[in-house]
């Protein structure tokens, strides 16, 4: 079993509260299409400010892809006339260097492994860091989207970064109630682009070999 806490649960506790409507959630976004629902979703109770960095994306053709569909699809949501909160947008630096020392060493590492830790690490750190100068009440990530994310794993880590800079990290597994299926559904309507890679190339090629496999 994956999650001891049920952190959608958590989340859907503090958006009851509406002593916490309007209150401002910096949210790192790690793509279009996991964004699709998790800001469709904030945007209803929060203030919600996406801060784009991930140095993962090791390809810096598919880096700017990304950061396109990113923008594209905010823009669209800020034309929707349905009482939601006007989405503000961050760009991270892009520093693919800063990912490869982290994960050195841990090259071979299988997906979901100790590598995933720590780049889950090293773009929560930065989301925190910039939340806390930014002086955001929250700090969240669209990574609980994904069903081959482990949800525990980023909540913890989250939370670790939140007592080192000292800021509130805002609990979400956003894969829950239908959420993933819903993203499914909002990258159609908006034609959004769905690569089938995490983003680095050691995602990329496991994604491949996983295909050749697939195919003899």
């Amino acid at each position: 079993m994956e999650n001891a806490r049920n952190y959608q649960k958590e989340l859907d506790n503090l958006m009851s509260d509406e002593a916490n409507r309007g209150k401002r959630v910096l949210i790192h976004a790690c793509c279009a299409p996991c964004s699709s629902y998790c800001l469709l979703y904030l945007r209803t109770f929060f203030r919600v400010t996406v801060y784009y960095y991930n140095p993962n994306i090791t390809e810096h053709p598919e880096y700017l892809k990304r950061v396109e569909e990113e923008k594209r699809l905010i823009g669209e949501y800020n034309k929707l006339d349905d009482g939601g909160f006007t989405i503000e947008y961050i760009d991270g630096n892009y520093e693919p260097e800063v990912f490869f020392e982290a994960v050195k060493g841990l090259e071979k590492e299988p997906e979901g492994g100790e590598r995933c830790k720590k780049c889950f690490y090293l773009r929560l750190k930065s989301a925190g860091e910039v939340a806390k100068e930014r002086d955001f009440d929250y700090f969240a990530t669209t990574l609980t989207l994904s069903p081959l994310k482990n949800t525990n794993t980023l909540n913890i880590i989250g939370e670790q970064v939140a007592k080192e800079v000292g800021i509130e990290w805002l609990p979400s597994d956003f894969k829950k109630k239908d959420g993933y299926k819903r993203s499914i559904e909002l990258s159609k309507e908006y034609d959004l682009y769905r690569q089938d890679f995490c983003g680095c190339g050691f995602s990329k090629a496991e994604r491949a070999r996983a295909k050749e496999e697939k195919n003899r």
